[in-house]
């Protein structure tokens, strides 16, 4: 039997959350079956792009565009030449409308929309022209694909919309984790070391891009105010973005510059959080399921995240705790500060919890796999549409 082939539709292969989860399902997926390519909207280098490529899948460049039309054309010339598809997979939120109508034209039988993310406040606020193009994506979404993913109820309806339950071809995918590089022991103070820690610092953590969302500029006056709790506080951002000078320009204004360590992006993300985090700070505006809230939950690390992150990514209860960011950064302050007094969770326990959940990758990839399997292999129109597509060379 010939492999299936799956094309996921990207913005880049850089290290954010559902990159990072694409790349897990990249390494685990049965290669014998499944043939995984990925369209990226740009011509620039990524941090994943190598393993991609050494891992046997291709890598299709489609750079945006303000010229609908023209990207159109790159993206079905694209398909003719590295085609056929039997599944595509789009991860790019509102622009899927427009990818699964270009999907369907191009034969494609398999197209799923799949939203990450829960938009529903930023959407709230959004000007008059802004929101008529947010709900002419959301009406392509649903009138093109075959099949829809959220990764909680908050990102399917933010997506599908508040009916979506009542959609047979919508449902939640939780977007597991690898857990295999939190069974490997970590030695805390070589970990430290490394990052210019000392033993007896205390360290709140956070993992994240510097983008608007992820709300480092409140980290910030939260770690302000917890160093008058607690002397010995040091804080460590892992990442990298757009925001990332300003957020260390703003930290210099705090006084912050000899207690913060940035470490840029990493791949050894857990490592990191076994070996230095006592505390895992996550004030986000919104999220959708927070990759980085399992990993540090599977690594035994305390959470206070802020309230909008749905209850469906609290796997551990003894490990998060919620707070609004209304109540402001001292009060984040104190209870980090509490948290960080308290006894440490065991971390095999901590790690036997994720891996009997719904967020172990395996679980996540098998519920992907059988329905590409269930839906593709009944849909294969490999010597009609697609074919005639290909022969249409030419003006």
């Amino acid at each position: 039997m010939n492999r299936l082939r799956v094309l996921h539709v990207v913005g880049a292969m850089n290290q954010g959350g559902v990159e990072t989860w694409l790349m897990h399902v990249l390494r685990h997926i049965d290669q014998e079956n499944f043939q995984t390519d990925f369209l990226v909207h740009t011509d620039q280098p990524a941090a994943y792009d190598s393993e991609v490529l050494a891992l046997g899948s291709k890598l299709l460049r489609c750079p945006p565009t303000e010229n609908l039309l023209l990207y159109a054309r790159r993206f079905l010339e694209i398909v003719r030449r590295n085609g056929p598809f039997d599944v595509l997979h789009s991860h790019v939120h509102h622009f899927s409308g427009i990818l699964l109508a270009l999907g369907r034209i191009a034969g494609i039988p398999v197209r799923i929309a799949h939203s990450h993310s829960d938009t529903k406040a930023a959407e709230s606020k959004a000007a008059v022209l802004r929101r008529a193009y947010l709900g002419a994506m959301k009406r392509l979404v649903l009138t093109n694909c075959t099949h829809g993913f959220g990764v909680s109820d908050l990102a399917a309806a933010a997506l599908f919309g508040r009916e979506w339950h009542q959609d047979p071809r919508l449902s939640v995918l939780y977007c597991g984790i690898d857990l295999a590089p939190f069974r490997v022991p970590v030695d805390s103070a070589t970990v430290r070391a490394e990052l210019g820690l000392s033993r007896e610092d205390v360290i709140f953590g956070h993992v994240g891009r510097f983008s608007p969302v992820k709300n480092h500029f409140f980290f910030l006056e939260a770690a302000a105010s917890i160093l008058r709790h607690e002397a010995r506080a040091k804080f460590l951002l892992v990442g990298d973005g757009p925001l990332h000078r300003e957020v260390e320009e703003r930290g210099g204004v705090l006084g912050l510059n000899d207690k913060i360590v940035f470490a840029g992006l990493r791949s050894d993300v857990s490592r990191l959080m076994m070996g230095a985090m006592d505390v895992f700070l996550m004030p986000s505006f919104h999220e959708g399921i927070p990759l980085v809230l399992m990993e540090a939950q599977a690594a035994g690390v305390p959470c206070i995240v802020s309230d909008v992150l749905t209850e469906e990514a609290i796997v551990n209860r003894a490990l998060v705790r919620r707070l609004p960011l209304s109540a402001g950064p001292r009060e984040w302050a104190r209870v980090a500060s509490d948290t960080a007094e308290q006894p440490h969770f065991d971390r095999h326990s901590a790690l036997e919890i994720l891996d009997a959940s719904r967020f172990n990758i395996r679980r996540g990839i098998q519920q992907m796999c059988d329905l590409y399997l269930e839906n593709a292999l009944t849909s294969r129109i490999r010597h009609s549409a697609l074919p005639r597509l290909a022969a249409k060379k030419g003006p």
